[in-house]
């Protein structure tokens, strides 16, 4: 990361705000911001997956979708694109087959 960040920030995590041009809709250093908080977001999701998963026993992407849609609320504090990213964070941390993610169309998301 640059601007004195010490912080890594995956090309994964910065396609989020890339314009269709691949300039960055935001500052690295707001962008390093969300990027800690979606990556402590997954990290400690993993033992709330885990749980469900040996209390349940639903499937794995069952449970990775379930998440996927309690990180779509606006409580969440999220957008729904590092909803998105969190869930496939968290399907690499738990070593589990990502399942598909769609994002929701701008209507559906409240964009208007």
């Amino acid at each position: 990361m640059q601007d004195g960040s010490q912080i890594f920030v995956p090309d994964s995590f910065i396609a989020l705000f890339q314009g269709r041009n691949q300039r960055l809709r935001q500052p690295l250093n707001e962008i390093a911001q969300r990027y800690e908080l979606c990556e402590d977001l997954a990290q400690m999701l993993v033992e709330q997956a885990q749980i469900l998963y040996h209390q349940s026993a639903p499937s794995e992407s069952a449970i990775l979708q379930t998440i996927y849609s309690g990180l779509q609320t606006p409580d969440a504090g999220i957008s729904a694109e590092e909803a998105r990213w969190v869930v496939l964070r968290l399907s690499e941390l738990l070593e589990w087959k990502a399942p598909e993610l769609l994002l929701p169309s701008p209507a559906e998301d409240g964009a208007a």
